[in-house]
């Protein structure tokens, strides 16, 4: 159940896959949802309205972010590749956020951070939000970036954000490093709304998961957002385990929060 206390949320990302999905489900928690990606995806249906925008770009995430009252942050590179890229869509595209949440007074952000922030730990241990951060990638630095941004924001300007640590949101669990770090879709929106209700946000870092039998993330720093998963990736166990072979213990990739993005690059300037 959604509980709907703002007026206007802004969804970044829209035309991502994460963002398709919460395209609809976030109808649920607001009067208007506005909808933002770089590119064109089409017209806004009812209780919805669009707006283009880079997020390199500070005048146009200045006029995205107007008139809102919470943001869901999806937008920039998703996946590992070359800095520059990286740079200006989670880097720069972040802080040009929080400065026009300042500008504008938005109060709460959910900012998609990710599990590759520390993806070089190994799957033979569990950590809470208060490990140090492992980036294993650039993308991995670009989130921990952004959650040092919002710690900042928090501190300096009372911007309250959830950094959401997301692990591997799909409609079911693709292989078997996923059976620990799987989110259903419909546990993401659950997520969500906890953080966009939840009186008191303040800084928080919480991991994105379903409730897995298997998992190297104790989310017991974030009790106070009041998310409670209802999906697991078991059901999916038995099947997973029948269409993969055993890992290699001397991959990395095998062994690490991070799976492949651990190995990947270096890359060409």
């Amino acid at each position: 159940m959604a509980i709907k206390l703002h007026e206007k949320i802004l969804l970044t990302g829209a035309a991502g896959g994460l963002g398709k999905v919460l395209r609809e489900s976030l109808k649920q928690n607001c009067t208007m949802l506005r909808l933002s990606d770089v590119v064109d995806f089409g017209a806004a249906a009812e209780g919805e309205e669009i707006m283009l925008a880079d997020l390199a770009n500070a005048a146009q995430v200045d006029a995205m972010v107007q008139g809102v009252d919470a943001i869901v942050h999806m937008g920039g590179k998703s996946v590992d590749g070359p800095f520059q890229p990286i740079m200006m869509a989670n880097i720069l595209g972040a802080y040009n956020l929080y400065e026009a949440a300042r500008k504008f007074g938005v109060k709460r952000v959910i900012f998609a951070s990710s599990n590759h922030v520390v993806g070089f730990y190994s799957q033979g241990e569990t950590i809470t939000a208060d490990a140090p951060a492992r980036p294993d990638g650039n993308y991995g630095l670009s989130k921990a970036f952004g959650e040092d941004l919002a710690r900042y924001y928090f501190d300096r300007y009372g911007i309250e954000t959830a950094c959401v640590r997301i692990g591997s949101s799909f409609a079911e669990p693709k292989d078997r490093r996923m059976l620990a770090t799987w989110l259903s879709f419909g546990d993401l929106h659950r997520l969500i709304t906890a953080c966009l209700t939840t009186p008191v946000l303040g800084y928080s870092v919480v991991f994105g998961m379903s409730n897995n039998a298997v998992t190297w993330w104790d989310n017991s720093r974030a009790k106070h957002v009041g998310y409670q998963p209802q999906d697991s990736s078991d059901v999916f166990r038995e099947a997973v385990y029948a269409r993969t072979s055993a890992p290699d213990l001397n991959n990395p990739a095998a062994t690490c929060h991070g799976g492949g993005f651990v190995t990947m690059g270096p890359y060409e300037a």
